[in-house]
């Protein structure tokens, strides 16, 4: 799934770590990185910003998922976990390549929500979700 994404996105030969925890871990990340003490659904680490961010480029960076929030929201609306989780790693993705819905404002959100419907759609059609 991710090579796939990375594919879509351009960046075919990038590495990133993927890691699916628990929604006492992801809580615990959140609040010793982000000062929000509460689970959420991913949080993503790029490794190209920042001092040292050119050293490696290949190398995007980290995407963590909480299963538990995954599942649960997967359950409210009504659409399978797995394709819940795709979601929230293609998300995770586009934060990790520079897409940005939270700091840059509403036309940069907007792109990264076409860019996700584009891609999730892409993953649809080739029967991965």
């Amino acid at each position: 799934m991710a090579e796939k994404i990375l594919s879509a996105l351009e960046c075919p030969d990038s590495e990133l770590s993927l890691t699916i925890v628990g929604d006492r871990s992801i809580r615990r990340l959140n609040r010793d990185y982000l000062e929000r003490d509460k689970p959420t659904n991913v949080i993503s680490f790029a490794m190209q910003e920042g001092l040292f961010g050119e050293l490696n480029p290949e190398v995007l960076g980290d995407v963590i998922i909480s299963a538990d929030t995954a599942a649960r929201e997967a359950e409210e609306g009504g659409m399978p976990f797995f394709a819940r989780l795709s979601f929230l790693l293609l998300h995770g993705i586009l934060h990790i390549t520079g897409y940005d819905h939270e700091r840059s404002g509403e036309s940069e959100a907007r792109r990264m929500e076409a860019k996700a419907r584009e891609i999730f759609g892409l993953l649809e059609r080739e029967g991965l979700v």
